[in-house]
């Protein structure tokens, strides 16, 4: 990933491939592995390095993971920045219940059309425009090839369900150790549901929102610049 070159010279990085993406292993047919036990799977990554609180940054998924690491284990994680986190649980119950049939519509799109047609609807769900997107010069390509359409089949087909079914329960983040940061991409439209979570998120932590560069995919289209201003954050931290 291009962000992390940005980063090491400072930090010891550690990024993993998720189960059932990639190079893992550990992925169960027929079966969506929760976020709760994603998060187990980062406890027990977390729990083989030095003993000493890490700094997160979890993007959409990833941050859904990191809160609830910061629930069922907060003395590992000193500080998360949670980045447009998909939890629907955070939303006032109107606005969740429509929400999460959100991303069930988009496992039965992709189950009747296929990935072209629900690649787009995806990136219009997360306030996304592939068409018109800046981003930053000499990325690394990335080409549509087998590992990512699986990767993406697996996300369609497993993690959107268990985004819908997620058991995130917002109160007890309030109880967490772990200081928790909410941050949107400058990007995202305000009226998209993941930056609404974002909000919903940095109005119970009491933290605020904080902006990085690009949108729900900032990351991967300005990792120079996300990384700036990760640093920046983490040195409040």
């Amino acid at each position: 990933m291009d962000l992390v070159p940005h980063l090491t010279d400072a930090f010891t990085v550690l990024t993993y491939d998720r189960r059932g993406l990639s190079r893992s292993r550990l992925a169960e047919p027929g079966r969506a592995t929760s976020l709760a036990e994603h998060a187990e799977d980062v406890h027990r990554l977390l729990a083989a390095v030095p003993d000493e609180p890490a700094l997160m940054l979890g993007s959409s998924l990833g941050a859904v993971i990191g809160l609830h690491l910061a629930v069922r284990h907060p003395g590992q994680v000193s500080t998360l920045v949670a980045h447009e986190p998909v939890a629907p649980r955070l939303l006032p119950a109107a606005e969740r219940v429509r929400h999460e049939a959100e991303p069930l519509g988009l496992r039965e799109l992709y189950r009747g059309a296929g990935l072209a047609a629900t690649l787009p609807e995806v990136a219009r769900s997360l306030g996304m425009d592939p068409v018109r997107q800046e981003t930053e010069a000499g990325l690394t390509p990335q080409p549509m090839d087998e590992r990512r359409r699986a990767n993406f089949g697996y996300f369609l087909e497993h993690d959107v369900l268990a985004a819908a079914r997620d058991t995130l329960a917002p109160a007890a983040l309030a109880g967490s150790t772990t200081r928790i940061l909410a941050a949107v991409g400058a990007t995202t439209p305000a009226t998209v549901f993941d930056h609404g979570c974002a909000t919903a998120l940095a109005e119970l932590t009491g933290t605020g929102i904080h902006t990085f560069p690009g949108g729900h995919n900032g990351n991967t289209t300005h990792p120079r610049a996300c990384a700036t201003r990760l640093r920046s954050l983490l040195a409040t931290a």
